[in-house]
This record gives C-alpha cells, sequence and structure tokens, in this order.
C-alpha cells in the first residue's frame, strides 16, 4: 500500500456536512476513494501544492479522471474535464479538495467547472487555504451547480496532512523516524547500528523518503553511518538531502558528497569551515548559513523553499533538539524484536530536560502495524503552543 504523505489534519476545521457522513451514498465514498488513489500518484512530487485527484460520473459510469501532477501544471479538475469533453455537461465531479477560486500559477477550477457546464460537485473537504477556503464552493453553487461537502473527509484530510500544516503554521510538516530495539537503543555500546530492523521496515523507509521532500540528519550521522538517505528505487523521486552541523567538521569521503542521484545541502552557523565549504561547493553540494542555527531557523528556511514534508532521520541529540523547538509533529518508530542491553547505547530521543513521568510527551492518534518481524508505532505529538 502506498504511504499517506505524512502531515497534520488541521484541527480547527471541523466535518463539513451537518447532516453527518452516514448520509453519503455507497457509490459517492467509492468515487472519492478513486479520487484518494488518482492523487496518490503523485506523491512527494506536488510541493507547495495538495494532492488532488478528480473523477467524472455520468449516469452511474466514470467518463473521466485526472489528477495534479505538481505545482505549474493543470489541477485534477482540469485534467478530468479535458478528458470527458462535451460529455461534461450535465455530468457529477468528484474532487478530493474544494476546487479553487482564485488565480495562481493557474486558472481557477471553479471557472473551467462552470464553463463545462457541470450539474454537481462532491467535494471531500474544504480547503484550508485562505485564498481558497469555501470560496471556490460559494462561486459553485451562485452559478447553479449543486455541492455536496465531506465525503471520506478523514481520509482527505489524512491525504493532504502535510499540506494543511504548511497553510495554517506556515512551516513544512516534520516527522521523525528512527528504528531501534525492543530495549530502546538505536546502536550498540560502540556504534554498530547495521542492520536493527529487517528488509521489509527498511523497504518501508525508502518509500517513505520518496513521498517527502527532504531528510535531514546531523553530522554525527555522517560521521557514523555515512548514510545514502536515498528511496533505492528506480524511477523513484529522492529528498533532498540535508545536514545540519555547527562546525562542519564532517568526512570528506561521504556518500551524501554525491550528487548525481540525490542533491545535498548543508545548513551551518556562519562561518563555520571556510575551507570545508568551498569544497563541498566544488563538488556541488549547497552550502547555507543560517544564524543562528536550530531546527525551527532549519524549517523556517525550508518553508521559504516551498517544501511540504520534512522526515528527519537524525541521532538523539538533534532528535531531541528538532521536538523541543516544534520542528516535529509526527513520530513513526520501527521497533524490531531484538535486544542488545548496555547502559551507554545511544536512545532515538536525547534529554529533553523532564524528571516526572507525567512530563512525558504523549502522542495522539496512534497507530501499530506489523512490518515483517517488525513493529511500527505512529503518532502525533501535540502542536507546541
Amino acid at each position: 500500500m502506498t504511504p499517506q504523505v505524512p502531515g497534520l489534519p488541521n484541527p480547527d476545521f471541523s466535518p463539513s456536512n451537518p447532516s453527518g457522513e452516514s448520509d453519503f451514498s455507497d457509490f459517492d465514498r467509492a468515487m472519492m476513494r478513486r479520487c484518494i488513489e488518482l492523487a496518490q500518484l503523485a506523491l512527494g512530487k506536488t510541493a507547495p501544492n495538495p494532492l488532488v485527484g478528480s473523477v467524472i460520473v455520468k449516469e452511474g459510469q466514470i467518463i473521466s479522471e485526472g489528477f495534479h501532477p505538481g505545482a505549474g501544471h493543470p489541477h485534477a479538475e482540469v485534467f478530468a474535464l479535458q478528458g470527458a469533453g462535451e460529455q461534461a455537461a450535465g455530468a457529477t465531479v468528484y474532487v478530493n479538495l474544494e476546487p479553487c477560486n482564485h488565480y495562481g500559477r493557474t486558472p481557477p477550477c471553479s471557472e473551467a467547472l462552470i464553463a463545462a457546464r457541470v450539474a454537481k460537485v462532491v467535494v471531500g473537504m474544504v480547503d484550508a487555504d485562505p485564498r481558497v477556503s469555501g470560496g471556490g464552493i460559494q462561486r459553485l453553487r451562485s452559478a447553479g451547480i449543486e455541492v455536496v461537502v465531506g465525503v471520506e473527509e478523514e481520509a482527505c484530510r489524512q491525504l493532504n496532512e502535510a499540506f494543511l500544516h504548511r497553510v495554517i503554521y506556515h512551516r513544512p510538516f516534520g516527522i521523525l523516524k528512527y528504528a531501534m530495539t525492543l530495549d530502546g537503543k538505536i546502536a550498540t555500546t560502540t556504534g554498530h547500528s547495521t542492520w536493527i530492523t529487517s528488509t521489509e521496515a527498511r523497504h518501508e523507509v525508502h518509500t517513505l523518503r520518496a513521498v517527502c521532500d527532504a531528510v535531514i540528519i546531523g553530522g554525527n550521522t555522517v560521521r557514523q553511518d555515512n548514510p545514502q538517505l536515498t528511496s533505492h528505487h528506480t524511477g523513484t523521486q529522492n529528498p533532498l538531502r540535508v545536514v545540519m552541523t555547527r562546525t562542519l567538521d564532517l568526512p570528506k569521503a561521504a556518500n551524501l558528497w554525491e550528487v548525481s542521484e540525490a542533491g545535498t545541502l548543508v545548513l551551518t552557523q556562519k562561518g563555520a569551515n571556510p575551507d570545508m565549504q568551498q569544497w563541498l561547493l566544488n563538488k556541488g553540494v549547497e552550502v547555507i548559513e543560517l544564524d543562528p542555527l536550530t531546527p525551527a531557523i532549519a524549517m523556517e528556511y525550508l518553508y521559504q523553499r516551498e517544501f511540504l514534508s520534512v522526515l528527519w532521520e537524525c541521532g538523539g541529540l538533534l532528535a531531541a533538539r528538532a521536538i523541543a523547538d516544534g520542528a516535529v509533529q509526527k513520530i513513526l518508530a520501527f521497533i524490531a524484536p531484538k535486544i542488545v542491553g548496555g547502559q551507554a547505547a545511544p536512545s532515538p530521543v536525547g534529554n529533553l530536560g523532564l524528571t516526572q513521568m507525567g512530563d512525558a510527551l504523549t502522542l495522539d492518534r496512534v497507530k501499530w502495524r506489523t512490518i515483517g518481524t517488525d513493529c511500527l508505532v505512529e503518532g502525533y505529538l501535540k502542536l507546541k503552543e
């Protein structure tokens, strides 16, 4: 199954259908699920835009489908309308996100739907973007088109949780991913960590990278693990690989400096190790100085680059800083049925300054599932005020 784009549903948006989800037909739900399937064809490719799929139905039959392939391209409804041609007149259009009603990189979809003389539009959820929110629905209704809102709304939110988080909080959505043993270790006392989890779990991580815009590690991970941080799948996209390091004390022999397959960005402090900066630039690696260099500032910078989702695959020290900084919204913990012991063996999250169990960070909306021999626990951290 294709993983969902990491993100955070908007808690401020109440369900759009006051009469309740139970009033929707099984056919409506099936068509909206098809919209979601179509939207997922562009996972990891649409930033900063949402994932959107559209289905056009006439006399109970699908006559056309479309999805949004990425920023600057036509939206899902436009592709679907192009496929339907004259048959769109009097048809029902399904779309998982409210049609836009403003001019951005492309014209408004609401006007395209009106021009096509569709009879009805079924919307999965209201768009959180203030340029759209409610305006597209209102425009369609004012043109005499019947609009139904809220079909499979929770699934639609889940699909676009990263987009919603970015629009509401003006930051990319942060996921902290780690693999640990049953006794909570991410490596042995010698630092050896290859491999904690099964092949199936590692494949899941590779797929997850392919749907994220960036993956962040710290300098220690470069020195100890020499990771590639790619999706490892032919034909899939790779995230931008980001290294956060204050000192730029990094080895010159590292997989991340080979940028033909995937780009690498190093974030560092102002004035840090000018010789290493120049060496990296000569290798084709981006180097950006941030002051101060913190997870929050890093996420602010990546927001300006129009990223939706960022995967933290760092060690415990940087993970703790990212959590404390509000740069992490979701946790993905892969737990292997192994025990290594050792008081000095590292843990996935460093010191958060918590001294009472009652102060522990508790995850919301927790899900468990097995992957191979391992267990994946996922949940959301409460928003930092």
